[in-house]
């Protein structure tokens, strides 16, 4: 195959270093001998060969990323199929997939909020080629609710968010409440009877449900899942009463007359479903919740390749198709700047750690 020219350029630095290193053994004596001169060119000598070996990893980086990818690259999605992060994770791997040139593969790895996934990533060799798309919850609510967690934030190489969108207050239509009104009401006069799904202890329809039933002031009871997808599947059969789930992933599923939208979680009105109110509007003033999600590499990939990752998502989720797909899906591109989600998700995490501690939220 042949050389990029970043590789010629560092064959070039490393064929320089090598030369001097050989002189500074033909020449080792002491420094004092060689006289002013000779001390200098000695001196030289070293700093020269220390420079080319201390720019040698900069080359490396760069040659990773001019090469990268030259196979399939592994899109782990730590939820099961079916679900918001899964859903999104298949047209952000067919977009980066056109620009890459090479198959984006989505691998659902479900279990612990999020955790079984995470973990794998955390592990996986940084080379690129496997990555993670996470939900904003598995950092920002897991840490304060799982006594011990085999990630953190400094496991990745946090690449940017994707995209977010707001959660629809949402139950079986055996459940008498036609309105939010008339779900809290009958929350309230029957507490703990009805029960709520999520796609997992600490995931956001998890915290998004368990913050609206704090906000609404009422008592109902949690039962999760390995992901959104069998969550809804009950919610469906009637086995749990009610969600507050993603948008784009509960949405598709009102069309079965088995599930009613009661309230979106967004400041207005989703244009996918324009007829059902806001929280605001349905009477629980303040409430508003929206769901992210973002990119992710196993710590200490290199900054060359990370840095096209963060280009290469930023021209994918530009592209009119899918800013098309997004829309259908209630959702908006959501992209940070460079550097800035572990800022966002620390400010985050702070209010989620009070909502955990006073709802004693805790998965093991």
């Amino acid at each position: 195959m042949q050389a990029s020219g970043t590789e010629k350029a560092f064959g070039q630095w490393i064929g320089q270093a090598r030369q001097w290193l050989r002189r500074m053994r033909r020449n080792r004596l002491p420094t004092a001998g060689f006289g002013d001169a000779g001390a200098k060119r000695h001196g030289t000598s070293v700093a020269m060969t220390m420079f080319a070996f201390a720019i040698a990893p900069l080359y490396m980086a760069g040659a990773h990323a001019e090469e990268w990818p030259a196979k399939p690259v592994r899109l782990v999605v730590p939820f099961a199929s079916g679900g918001a992060t899964d859903l999104l994770a298949r047209a952000v791997a067919l977009e980066l997939g056109k620009q890459w040139k090479q198959p984006v593969v989505v691998d659902n790895r479900p279990g612990a909020g999020g955790a079984v996934g995470a973990e794998m990533v955390a592990k996986a060799s940084p080379d690129g080629y496997t990555l993670l798309l996470a939900s904003g919850s598995m950092f920002t609510v897991n840490p304060f609710i799982y006594q011990k967690l085999p990630y953190s934030a400094e496991s990745f190489e946090m690449i940017s968010k994707v995209a977010s969108g707001p959660m629809v207050v949402t139950v079986n239509t055996q459940v008498p409440a036609k309105t939010m009104t008339e779900l809290i009401a009958y929350a309230k006069a029957n507490p703990g009877k009805l029960t709520f799904a999520s796609a997992g202890n600490g995931s956001q329809v998890h915290m998004a449900s368990e913050a609206f039933a704090e906000a609404a002031g009422i008592d109902v009871v949690h039962v999760p899942y390995k992901g959104e997808g069998p969550a809804y599947a009950d919610l469906m059969a009637g086995t749990v009463n009610m969600t507050v789930g993603n948008i784009n992933a509960i949405s598709p599923l009102l069309k079965g007359g088995r599930l009613r939208a009661l309230a979106v979680t967004g400041k207005e009105r989703s244009t996918l479903l324009p007829d059902v109110p806001t929280a605001a509007e349905a009477g629980l003033q303040g409430f508003t919740f929206y769901g992210w999600f973002a990119l992710m590499a196993p710590a200490g990939t290199p900054r060359a390749l990370t840095a096209k990752m963060y280009a290469d998502l930023e021209k994918a989720v530009s592209e009119p198709g899918m800013q098309r797909y997004l829309a259908s899906q209630g959702m908006a591109r959501t992209l940070t700047p460079k550097g800035r989600l572990p800022e966002e998700i620390a400010q985050e995490a702070g209010r989620w750690k009070l909502l955990v501690a006073k709802r004693k939220i805790a998965a093991n």
